[in-house]
């Protein structure tokens, strides 16, 4: 895990280009996925459309595309995109869920892809009143899902020192997560993310050069926007139901961003494999290009695991 100079999360990058980013692996993701024209695809984690633009391209009229999100405001912003009144453009499905509600969602017809690209997207962590990043001022939220009931602030100013401990070591793989914990408690109640950073640097001085590379809240942060979100628990509901939701042929595209999610990933596809499920893509995971990392530092974590339905 290592992002650099900035707070960057990892899972940045499935955005468009109203905000000023796109997708990360770009062309790697819609490569493995080898759209086909008039097939079904699923985009489970739609952002604002970056992927999903690309993917309606390719399938022309007779296609269906089904985009999940359980972000609405990010789901309105990709409406505008992906709702076209372009003559050779494929029906488009777009739902406020999550992914983990993929099977549930599709229905009877099986698809032949579907893509993740795991993680925040760039219209949330730019928002400073989502809380995602301490860069900027902004309430403890992190939630992707506003309507969602548990929030990073409830965490913070309500968990006992030990729960919180726990959350801030298994989920941001924080070496410091007892210190850190235990400064949180003592600076009780704090309500916003620039006072958290404050917190935390302050308990967790970089000790080397190579903790310097990372601002000492990072991991933190990643912690409780994981835990808040439930983002592994979906992510394994999600690749779970994927040899049921593909149909042979069937693609499965995933982008993820950290080392907990990448080996869910990775454990998944060679769990199917054994079961004769699939027929495996990457034998490692594809990674960004210097050039790209040059052009978008949020790419340098990213990782891409790919397998067909066999």
């Amino acid at each position: 895990m290592d992002e650099g100079l900035t707070d960057a999360p990892q899972g940045v990058g499935h955005g468009g280009r109203e905000v000023g980013h796109v997708p990360v692996l770009f062309k790697e993701a819609i490569d493995f996925l080898a759209v086909r024209r008039g097939g079904t695809y699923i985009d489970a984690t739609v952002g604002l459309g970056g992927h999903s633009y690309e993917i309606a391209k390719r399938l022309g009229a007779p296609g269906h595309l089904i985009g999940l999100d359980k972000d609405p405001a990010a789901l309105e912003i990709s409406r505008r995109r992906l709702l076209s009144q372009e003559a050779d453009w494929p029906q488009v499905q777009l739902l406020h869920a999550p992914f983990s509600e993929v099977g549930e969602r599709l229905g009877a017809t099986p698809a032949d892809g579907l893509l993740a690209d795991i993680g925040v997207s760039s219209l949330q962590f730019d928002s400073a009143e989502r809380g995602f990043s301490f860069q900027a001022e902004g309430p403890l939220d992190m939630r992707m899902n506003p309507q969602a009931e548990l929030t990073a602030d409830q965490v913070v100013n309500h968990f006992d020192e030990r729960e919180l401990a726990d959350v801030i070591y298994e989920f941001g793989e924080e070496r410091r997560s007892r210190r850190i914990a235990r400064a949180i408690v003592r600076s009780r109640p704090i309500r916003t993310t620039a006072e958290l950073a404050v917190v935390i640097s302050a308990a967790a001085r970089p000790m080397n050069q190579a903790e310097r590379r990372i601002h000492p809240a990072t991991r933190t942060f990643q912690a409780l926007r994981i835990f808040v979100n439930h983002e592994l628990d979906e992510l394994r509901a999600l690749v779970s139901k994927a040899p049921q939701v593909l149909k042979p042929g069937g693609r499965l595209v995933v982008i993820s961003f950290h080392s907990l999610e990448d080996r869910i990933v990775k454990d998944a596809i060679r769990e199917g494999v054994k079961q004769g499920y699939y027929k495996p893509l990457t034998k490692k995971p594809v990674t960004a290009t210097q050039d790209e990392i040059d052009r978008n530092p949020r790419a340098r974590s990213a990782k891409l695991r790919a397998a067909e339905r066999v």
